[in-house]
């Protein structure tokens, strides 16, 4: 059953590529959408998928690329919302 989660990602997660490899993850992933940074240095994530599949993406943003470091991960579900793709902004 396809779900949607609100992501909020704490830590050294700007200009790291985060955004660029949640991007990348989560097309691999099946997942659509989007990636942004917010004013406060987190990174802000909306995503919807498969349930199996969003657990894993998660999973890999308590982690993100090499050059980060992920202090706190916060995860709500929301209403679907049908993105088409997956977009960093």
């Amino acid at each position: 059953m396809k779900k949607h989660y609100d992501i909020i990602i704490r830590g050294r997660v700007q200009n790291v590529g985060f955004r660029f490899y949640a991007q990348r993850t989560a097309q691999a992933l099946n997942i659509i959408g989007f990636v942004k940074n917010r004013h406060d240095g987190s990174v802000y994530i909306e995503a919807e998928g498969e349930e199996e599949n969003l657990q894993h993406f998660i999973a890999w943003c308590r982690q993100g690329p090499s050059w980060a470091a992920v202090i706190e991960v916060l995860v709500n579900a929301a209403p679907l919302k049908n993105f088409n793709g997956f977009l960093v902004q």
